[in-house]
């Protein structure tokens, strides 16, 4: 019992820190402080409130109380996580851009990716709505898809003609001239992109190159991380 009621205690002592911390600001994420201190007050009253209650049950009066400061720890710790959601989801995405290869962490307009295991940096983008898996190839003057990831695309490949001539892994090939509708890589969109159609075979894996990054405001290798800026 008395271990219970350190942690409210603690708990208590927790939003106190962070109401003194965030004085100056005025907020707490994107609640008011004073709205926060209020909740805060309320959690206490109901606490107390809820003591007087239970000594008409003295019989189960340790019991009830434990359960009733556990929920109030619980209450307390949602309060805390919805007010830094915005910051627990940055930290998520980060977490994830180094476990997940490809996985995006969006901070604003910028996109940080983590370098793959294999030593290049794996993406996953949306081209025109379809889900596409992509390698950053700066030598590459354009996005240049597989046969199979431009059907995904719904990309008229009936109608498009092979008459332009690519370096692939495999040698030289013909890929044709399409203007993808929309790239989105994170938090990045960018429209009507010059892209190549290689011809089926030719290409494992689809490319991110020249005519999506020269779109950015600024992009760069930082060790093991591509950093992408969009414009505003």
């Amino acid at each position: 019992m008395r271990r219970l009621l350190w942690v409210l205690l603690l708990s208590l002592g927790l939003v106190l820190v962070i109401l003194v911390a965030r004085h100056n600001q005025g907020t707490v994420g994107s609640v008011s402080t004073a709205d926060f201190a209020s909740l805060a007050v309320k959690i206490v009253m109901l606490v107390i409130v809820g003591g007087v209650v239970l000594t008409l049950f003295r019989d189960r009066f340790s019991h009830a109380l434990e359960s009733a400061l556990l929920w109030v720890v619980i209450g307390l710790l949602l309060v805390l996580a919805y007010t830094y959601r915005f910051d627990l989801r940055d930290a998520s995405d980060r977490v994830l851009a180094e476990l997940i290869p490809g996985h995006a962490a969006i901070r604003g307009h910028t996109v940080e990716l983590a370098r793959s295991h294999a030593g290049d940096f794996s993406i996953s983008a949306q081209v025109n709505g379809a889900r596409i898996p992509m390698i950053l190839d700066t030598g590459a003057s354009a996005v240049v898809l597989t046969n199979e990831a431009a059907k995904a695309a719904g990309l008229p490949l009936e109608m498009v003609k092979y008459s332009v001539n690519v370096e692939t892994a495999n040698g030289k090939a013909l890929a044709a001239s399409v203007t993808l509708d929309r790239i989105v890589i994170g938090g990045i969109a960018e429209r009507s992109i010059p892209a190549l159609i290689t011809q089926p075979g030719q290409l494992k894996t689809s490319l991110l190159g020249m005519s999506f990054l020269n779109r950015l405001q600024g992009w760069e290798v930082r060790g093991d991380k591509l950093v992408m800026r969009a414009y505003p």
